[in-house]
């Protein structure tokens, strides 16, 4: 089968659109949106309580790729434990990339809209020290590729993107319809993304860069008070379907099928991103109460955010995440252990940090017991 080409000039759909089919999916997305932002707004510590959910979104929508890490390997390597397999460190390298790319983006969009500029420095952070650092990280690609399994060359690959020669083009013209006012910011959001897979500006980290851009511009754009929407959970498990639809756009000019799918997974995973507020919420207030209960420290706010910031921890980090002095803190977590709040994963020794797990925050966050 001949490979699908980047069609120029399908893009903005414009007229193309059937809006008598997104229509009733519009006011169901907008308002589950609506309410996961209500939850939002009741996080009193949104920095400490969502990081774990970036973590998992950094993980998902690379697990979409092929790199594959559970989110209990990519925390307790950020606290310091050590992972044997080469591939598996690598894997987490990039994960750890991905949310330090989200969070580069986020800093840069505190004084900057949303730009190809934003795109090109995001991309820079994600590649940067992984294994893909020798691909142009921060640049747009200067040479052909294309989409297809392992080993397969540009004559039988499955989709073909623009040209080197008409991507800047491509780029600024995709720049300016994400500034212009829209009929709908969903269906425009909807529309950005499949757009901007289908120019493939970079010659690694498309499919990344692409989902980050989902909650960027739900976050600029005013529909969420934190830049945090975990829509790679909905994706990757309808993977085919969303590759398939992204295939349908450049092969058979079908936007409207396109963001019908897009609109669905908006309204799914809003509901379900509230769902996981609602109850870590409930779990830091009864956390809250059973460790002030049990080690009635001046501590406990500080020690439960540590805890909830990262629920895999060592016992150094711990310290210095909360602020609490070592002998303190040691005893915090004695405590915290006896009273099985935490679990202890690696005892230490000599000078090795021993390793603590808060099992229901993660459980919570994977849906799955993953240790």
């Amino acid at each position: 089968m001949a490979p699908v080409h980047y069609c120029t000039g399908r893009f903005p759909p414009e007229d193309r659109l059937d809006w008598s089919k997104l229509i009733p999916l519009l006011g169901p997305a907008a308002a589950a949106v609506a309410r996961y932002d209500e939850t939002l707004a009741a996080i009193p510590n949104p920095e400490v309580l969502l990081s774990p959910l970036t973590a998992q979104e950094a993980a998902l929508s690379s697990k979409i790729e092929g790199i594959r890490a559970t989110l209990g390997e990519i925390l307790g390597f950020e606290a310091g434990q050590k992972v044997g397999a080469p591939q598996r460190r690598n894997d987490i390298e990039e994960i750890l990339n991905c949310r330090m790319a989200m969070r580069d983006a986020v800093t840069l969009l505190q004084d900057a809209p949303l730009s190809t500029r934003v795109v090109l420095e995001a991309h820079r952070a994600l590649l940067d020290g992984v294994r893909g650092r020798n691909k142009m990280p921060g640049e747009l690609r200067r040479i052909s590729n294309w989409i297809g399994r392992p080993g397969s060359t540009i004559e039988n690959a499955t989709y073909v993107p623009i040209g080197a020669d008409r991507l800047s083009r491509g780029m600024s013209k995709w720049e300016r319809y994400m500034r212009e006012d829209a009929p709908d910011r969903l269906v425009q959001l909807a529309v950005l993304h499949a757009e901007f897979e289908a120019l493939h500006p970079f010659l690694d980290g498309n499919g990344r860069i692409g989902r980050m851009l989902i909650p960027l511009f739900l976050w600029q754009r005013g529909f969420i008070r934190q830049p945090v929407f975990c829509i790679s959970a909905y994706l990757e498990a309808r993977r085919e379907c969303y590759f398939a639809g992204l295939l349908s756009v450049s092969r058979d000019d079908d936007w409207t099928g396109w963001c019908r799918f897009f609109l669905e997974a908006v309204q799914a995973q809003a509901e379900e991103n509230a769902r996981k507020v609602r109850e870590m919420l409930d779990l830091y207030e009864d956390t809250k109460h059973r460790v002030a209960a049990m080690t009635r420290s001046p501590h406990v706010a500080h020690a439960l955010d540590a805890i909830f910031r990262q629920p895999v921890l060592g016992s150094t980090g711990f310290a210095k995440t909360a602020g609490i002095p070592g002998r303190t803190a040691r005893r915090i977590l004695d405590v915290l252990c006896e009273g099985e709040v935490l679990e202890l994963l690696d005892a230490g020794g000599g000078r090795r940090q021993r390793f603590f797990l808060f099992r229901p925050l993660l459980h919570l966050i994977e849906g799955v017991d993953s240790f």
